[in-house]
């Protein structure tokens, strides 16, 4: 597995005119694996935002071409690293701060609820702690588990919620809704772990959710 980044070039106006939804972004990663066969693997993907930078952060199972990852990216600003020496040297018991952008489907009875309101004002309940919960809900399957503080308080925080536009030529454009939780997490199952690492969590991983990242707290 390969963990690759790129800044991209929100600088040039006629590259920034190309990347107009997720497809957009969907395509270019697709497009930097030129000798792959079409949907031969899953490529997990987000964009990270870093000091008013914008930045396209990929796992792959195989080393995308760099020529074709920095279509939309900053000339020499591809990095590529070999991610099984960093994902292999993980340990169950770890503590780490990790990140996530998610597409939470959040349901209350049986219907879908918008992932961006910032409250159900008919049941007066806080639609971030529902957010949270969904992460909750699957910690366990995916091998690790979100700690307390020294309060007694979970290390999770939602830092971001918006919908993204999503256009398929033929199709009614949808809004995919679009969640980035950050916090610090310990390492339960470490098979599971692994898994997750590098299938993702949740739903829309061929659109920029579902990839997670974890740095070592120490």
């Amino acid at each position: 597995m390969y963990l690759s980044r790129v800044e991209i070039d929100d600088s040039n106006r006629r590259k920034h005119k190309d990347l107009t939804n997720l497809a957009a972004y969907h395509g270019w990663v697709e497009e930097s694996f030129p000798d792959e066969e079409k949907s031969q693997f899953r490529h997990l993907w987000r964009i990270d935002q870093l000091r008013n930078r914008r930045y396209l952060l990929l796992v792959s199972p195989k080393k995308p071409l760099v020529k074709n990852l920095e279509k939309y990216g900053v000339p020499g600003s591809a990095q590529i690293i070999n991610y099984d020496h960093y994902v292999n040297s993980l340990k169950e018991g770890q503590i780490m701060r990790f990140r996530l952008t998610a597409n939470p489907v959040v349901r209350h009875g049986g219907k879908v609820i918008k992932a961006v309101m910032p409250e159900d004002k008919k049941n007066g309940e806080n639609m971030r702690d529902r957010l949270k919960d969904w992460l909750f809900n699957r910690m366990t399957t995916n091998g690790f588990e979100i700690i307390k503080n020294n309060l007694g308080m979970y290390n999770i925080d939602i830092v971001s919620q918006k919908e993204a536009a999503l256009y398929h030529k033929g199709c009614k454009p949808i809004n995919l809704k679009q969640v980035t939780y950050e916090g610090i997490l310990k390492i339960t199952n470490l098979d599971k772990f692994k898994e997750a690492l590098k299938q993702g969590i949740g739903r829309e991983k061929a659109y920029g959710m579902g990839l997670i990242t974890v740095i070592p707290i120490n």
